[in-house]
């Protein structure tokens, strides 16, 4: 396929080519993303970004065939986006507070409780399947990034991710059967302050 002009190249990725869409994506991913970087101030939520908007692009491709600026289109699709992105940041931070809050205040009530919340997050460790296990004992103890887990053990940044909600959700379900609400909450503080 030779080098489409832009109009031409929507119409190509409308009907479904990949090949099309690679050029798209090579053409704006770059500058998408540094425009993003400038918003959100993260590398790390500019490349999710760009993947989700590039993703909706190509779910919704259709669409492409009556957009007359598709520069204006992306900017303003990745915008808000980002602006989405930035507002659950910043209400996860807002939870984080008030459960950091609550778990310092339910867990220095006694050095005891303490002592089981421990003991009772290593159970609910000890229950994960082995690399579930693995992932949250890296993220979490280890301190490693997403993409250090990922390419430590050989997976997609995209499975790490919901090896670590897994985790999170087990672990929560396990601390919850044992009617520990204190556990519970520092266990979601600790998640919440690591994540």
């Amino acid at each position: 396929m030779t080098l489409l002009n832009e109009k031409d190249l929507l119409l190509e990725v409308a009907r479904g080519s990949e090949h099309a869409f690679s050029m798209l994506f090579t053409a704006y991913s770059g500058r998408l993303g540094n425009h993003i970087y400038r918003i959100t101030e993260s590398i790390e939520l500019a490349e999710e970004v760009v993947q989700d908007v590039f993703l909706k692009i190509w779910l919704n491709r259709e669409a492409l065939i009556g957009i007359d600026s598709f520069k204006s289109y992306l900017y303003v699709l990745s915008k808000n986006h980002a602006l989405n992105c930035l507002r659950k940041v910043a209400k996860e931070r807002i939870q984080q507070k008030a459960l950091e809050v609550n778990a310092i205040d339910l867990v220095s009530e006694d050095n005891a409780d303490k002592n089981s919340y421990y003991e009772l997050l290593d159970k609910a460790i000890d229950h994960l399947p082995p690399q579930q296990q693995k992932v949250y004992l890296l993220s979490r103890h280890k301190r490693l990034k997403y993409d250090e887990i990922a390419a430590q053990m050989g997976l997609s940044r995209e499975t790490v991710k919901k090896y670590l909600q897994g985790a999170t959700h087990s672990i929560t379900s396990f601390v919850q059967s044992c009617g520990n609400i204190s556990a519970v909450l520092a266990i979601l503080w600790t998640f919440l302050e690591n994540s």
